[in-house]
């Protein structure tokens, strides 16, 4: 499903995957950015399965100052997207997220709300939409928002989740040839989606200038399948 109209973090905690499904969508999504963009810098998505102890992190920057960032752990998982120039940015709001949009976090998640790498300088939460599920929950939940009224996208949503929302390879491949600005190969991008094992085939097939070799610490931080042994 394309998001052909603008929606809100409602929208998005309906058409979200289980928490499992969504942890191997970033898992792939970060794997075939690793391959588009060898530098690391220029990544749209990113997956570190190692990010602190028994939690993993997946995130999204989008080079203009958006972005998000999924805690996977065993309580659940807990999501953060950040749009600059959504109208319930804390920055046009006094300096205070809009409310309700982390109000009701629950306590098992309440540290990554406040947690640096999601703050800034001032320990503000650098945040304009925000989910969560527990590990036992039946669908994921959010805040009751006021969103402001004559806003199209007041919280980001729209552009932020669009690829965990369509979670499609043919929506990854328009994002990427758009993104990326060269041809990318639509079976290898599903290959990838189905989290099978990377050949130098199928590496080069979207990106003729990596190695499997290449790609063995980006393989190991992301939790990544291993490749076969003789395939690189």
């Amino acid at each position: 499903m394309r998001l052909d109209e603008y929606v809100t973090v409602y929208d998005v905690a309906r058409r979200f995957p289980s928490i499992a499904d969504l942890r191997n969508l970033c898992r792939s999504l970060a794997m075939v950015d690793a391959i588009l963009s060898p530098d690391w810098e220029g990544r749209y998505c990113s997956f570190n399965a190692g990010w602190a102890d028994g939690e993993e992190m997946a995130s999204m920057r989008n080079g203009s100052g958006d972005e998000y960032s999924i805690v996977f752990s065993a309580a659940g998982a807990y999501v953060r997207g950040f749009d600059h120039e959504a109208s319930m940015s804390p920055y046009g709001n006094d300096g205070e997220p809009w409310p309700g949009v982390i109000d009701e976090v629950p306590e098992v998640f309440r540290r990554f709300v406040e947690e640096p790498a999601f703050t800034d300088e001032d320990e503000v939460p650098v945040v304009t939409s925000c989910l969560w599920r527990g590990a036992t929950d039946d669908r994921w939940q959010h805040g009751v928002i006021d969103f402001p009224a004559g806003c199209s996208d007041p919280d980001g949503a729209t552009g932020l989740f669009e690829l965990l929302v369509d979670r499609s390879p043919e929506a990854f491949q328009r994002f990427a040839e758009d993104y990326y600005e060269v041809p990318v190969d639509l079976e290898a991008v599903r290959d990838v989606y189905d989290l099978r094992p990377l050949s130098q085939k199928l590496v080069s097939s979207l990106n003729s200038e990596v190695t499997l070799a290449e790609l063995a610490e980006d393989i190991a931080e992301i939790g990544y399948p291993q490749p076969v042994r003789d395939a690189i």
